[in-house]
């Protein structure tokens, strides 16, 4: 399982899916499907355009990962997580063709989620790539649009070493006769999307700021741009129903409708806690740049990190005046301790180091005056435990 070991998880190609598509039939030719791919952005912008159809009376798939709290999170249909037995029925009823052909965790979850999408007959499907996008399982279906958001240098030891590496990779769910909303135009990856779009007789947009009047309940303000696209997204799609009214309530609405976690999420006030998902370079620029909207006395930051990151940059985006609470994500990618240590010897910042992530985010808690500010991210999985540790 990817989300939980890594690389040694990782299998590029489509060879297997494609044969698991042909013994479950086809299902997700039984539904209209948005594909969303990016390196930051394609989980709030799935969400977000998972509740605008929802909105518009749609009965609306949504696929995504990883998960915070409950692998069901992955399947939704509006807003409602997949029934633990629909679960437990799909794996018990494919379990000796998935041992035979040895699939992989995403590639088994990819054709539960179609499979179950087909059976409650939904009318639209917001399918999030899960890494890179032309090798990835998700990338067998033929969507009425493609979008991908942006481009960072994330996952490089599968995609390439360079954004333009990175783009062509992500450009391959760009589909024959399908147009394709770019979420951010640069000069580095523009002509990777245009040649690929020419490629494959493909309409391609460039978001605009047309969308910039609308607002949604997702605070963080990198979420600006993903409403862009999105809004982009949906004026190319000009699906009856979706007004511009219905287009303000769905994004207003997308915590409400399709039960998001870990965005720029308050967890509570004096002193105000708030968790994001952020965990590269280019998600954690627009998490230290908000800083600067807030107000608060003093800064705590309960962070963690998976192994492959380079934590003396990510650091460094971070006030040296601030309090680090630092622990390992508890799965076999969590960088150690140890690790962090010697990273972060050299640097002159008040670092503490607490053996669980839990732990990290009593103390901070335990230190935090009520003006002041503790901020959760570094890693999906860190949200997470902080989450659930709070849920119990």
């Amino acid at each position: 399982m990817y989300q939980r070991i890594g690389e040694a998880a990782y299998r590029p190609g489509l060879d297997t899916m494609k044969g698991l598509d042909v013994r479950l039939n086809h299902p997700h030719k039984k539904f209209e499907s948005i594909h969303v791919g990016g390196t930051n952005g394609k989980g709030s912008s799935a969400h977000m355009l998972a509740s605008v159809f929802q909105q518009a009376g749609f009965k609306t798939g949504l696929y995504t990962s990883p998960h915070l709290l409950d692998f069901r999170e992955r399947i939704k249909i509006d807003g409602n997580m997949i029934p633990e037995d629909e679960v437990v029925d799909f794996i018990k009823k494919h379990k000796a063709y998935f041992e035979q052909k040895k699939l992989s965790f995403f590639e088994m979850t990819v054709g539960m989620a179609f499979a179950y999408f087909e059976k409650e007959k939904v009318d639209y499907v917001i399918v999030e790539v899960g890494l890179g996008g032309r090798l990835d399982a998700t990338n067998i279906i033929n969507p009425i649009l493609s979008v991908i958001t942006n481009i960072g240098l994330d996952h490089t030891q599968f995609l390439g070493t360079t954004r333009a590496e990175i783009a062509a990779e992500k450009a391959g769910i760009i589909k024959e006769g399908v147009p394709v909303v770019i979420g951010k135009k640069d000069a580095e990856t523009e002509s990777v999307y245009r040649n690929r779009a020419k490629l494959n007789n493909a309409p391609i947009i460039f978001a605009t700021e047309e969308g910039s009047h609308f607002k949604s309940d997702l605070k963080g303000n990198y979420q600006n741009m993903n409403i862009q696209t999105v809004v982009t997204a949906l004026k190319q799609l000009r699906i009856k129903g979706i007004t511009d009214l219905v287009i303000q309530e769905g994004l207003s609405r997308v915590s409400l409708n399709t039960n998001l976690m870990g965005r720029w999420q308050t967890l509570s006030e004096a002193p105000r806690v708030i968790v994001d998902v952020a965990h590269n370079k280019e998600g954690l620029q627009y998490i230290a740049a908000q800083l600067n909207d807030l107000t608060y006395t003093k800064l705590h930051l309960v962070m963690g990190f998976v192994k492959g990151r380079d934590v003396d940059e990510l650091i460094s985006l971070f006030p040296l005046n601030a309090s680090y609470y630092l622990s390992t994500p508890n799965l076999d990618r969590g960088l150690p301790i140890q690790d962090l240590k010697d990273v972060l010897r050299e640097k002159d910042c008040s670092f503490n180091y607490f053996e669980s992530v839990s732990i990290a985010f009593e103390a901070s808690k335990a230190a935090a005056f009520s003006e002041d500010l503790i901020l959760v991210c570094g890693s999906t999985f860190v949200v997470a435990e902080v989450l659930s540790y709070i849920k119990k």
